[in-house]
């Protein structure tokens, strides 16, 4: 029974351990999966290297982006870091003075 009792503050420092590392890791892994899923032919996206592009063709292990009009380059689906269009729009200030004719 006293051993128990020792083993107890490892267990609980491996529960510390389970919620500050692994979950919020395992939680980002799952983001980032329905992310490369959820991406549509049409989707302006932007790759981990910074470029913008807009997908216009989709398979499970590439994507061809249309950077400008006539420039497709092919990169890895895994390359893929966000959508454009998911993200809300911030809204320009609104103590801008307005020019009016008086």
């Amino acid at each position: 029974m006293e051993s128990l009792g020792s083993l107890l503050p490892l267990l609980g420092l491996m529960v510390v351990i389970w919620f500050i590392l692994i979950r919020p890791q395992q939680k980002k892994q799952k983001e980032r999966t329905s992310l490369l899923k959820a991406v549509e032919v049409g989707d302006d996206v932007v790759t981990v290297g910074g470029l913008h592009g807009r997908v216009v063709d989709l398979t499970d292990d590439h994507m061809d982006l249309l950077v400008t009009e006539g420039i497709v380059l092919r990169y890895q689906r895994d390359a893929l870091m966000r959508v454009v269009g998911d993200e809300p729009q911030e809204d320009e200030d609104d103590d801008e003075l307005v020019a009016t004719d008086e």
